[in-house]
């Protein structure tokens, strides 16, 4: 059996304060028996401040791989996976990235694929989906708007992922803000995409995002841990916190697959 936490929290400029925040989350976790943590999207140094014209004076930070705050969250995981997210510096290139830790040191790497409007001035784009194995079974990352693209899911899966983790900084609609959170266009699209992408890959996902605004932006929350029927198996709703579910990943996999197994069944020669 593993337990998976998929987290909604609000994180900010200030390495110091994310990593503290970061160690909280960690301990909360580990005293709920989680075996894998999903934190957001920029969780180190925070997102964008605002999508249409991001203020190129005010980026997050860009860190490397191997940055201390990145070693010190290894660390604190010690022999729990925890992925997180992070603007990632390669050069003069700085990329959208999550990382996927233990104490043992980095055992994935994702670079953001798909760019919403206005996120290309800030980040390069990544090129590539690929799953890794870890201690809890192998994983595939995805980060925000990747999850819009039934392809990255698909890509994934079929390179062996049993679980999912999509980290995200979710903002409500930018273009049509609703009144009520609840009641906005991105809050229903966020739980649609969940649903579907674990759904149809008949995989386990797990979702996190952040909480509270930032510059012009606010964000969603809704972190979940959705069952490869597309159930949620547990969510935070709009508020911070974690949500928690414990399952044994490999046998509601091939529960769901016991009759129809979509990646089996699929026909690449008639998808023109």
């Amino acid at each position: 059996m593993l337990r998976i936490g998929a987290v909604a929290a609000a994180f900010t400029r200030d390495l110091d304060f994310d990593l503290q925040r970061i160690t909280t989350l960690i301990d909360h976790a580990r005293r709920d028996g989680v075996g894998l943590l999903v934190l957001p999207d920029a969780a180190l140094g925070g997102y964008l401040t605002d999508l249409r014209q991001p203020d190129l004076a005010a980026l997050p930070p860009a860190l490397p791989v191997d940055d201390v705050h990145v070693r010190k969250i290894a660390g604190l995981a010690a022999d729990m996976v925890v992925c997180l997210g992070f603007c990632e510096a390669d050069g003069e290139s700085r990329f959208n990235s999550a990382v996927c830790v233990t104490g043992d040191g980095v055992l994935g790497l994702h670079r953001k694929v798909h760019q919403p409007a206005g996120e290309s001035a800030a980040y390069a784009a990544g090129d590539r989906f690929e799953a890794f194995d870890t201690p809890v079974g192998r994983l595939g990352m995805m980060i925000d708007y990747d999850k819009s693209f039934p392809e990255s899911a698909r890509a994934l899966s079929r390179d062996g992922a049993e679980v999912l983790a999509c980290l995200s900084a979710w903002p409500t609609s930018i273009t049509n803000r609703a009144p009520r959170m609840a009641q906005d266009r991105q809050s229903r699209l966020f739980d649609l995409y969940d649903q579907a992408r674990a759904a149809e890959n008949q995989v386990v996902l797990a979702s996190s995002n952040q909480t509270g605004a930032l510059g012009g932006m606010r964000f969603l929350g809704q972190a979940k841990v959705v069952g490869p029927g597309g159930d949620v198996l547990a969510r935070t709703w709009s508020k911070a916190g974690i949500a928690v579910a414990e399952l044994d990943v490999r046998a509601e996999i091939e529960h769901a697959r016991r009759v129809l197994n979509h990646l089996d069944e699929l026909r690449p020669e008639a998808y023109r």
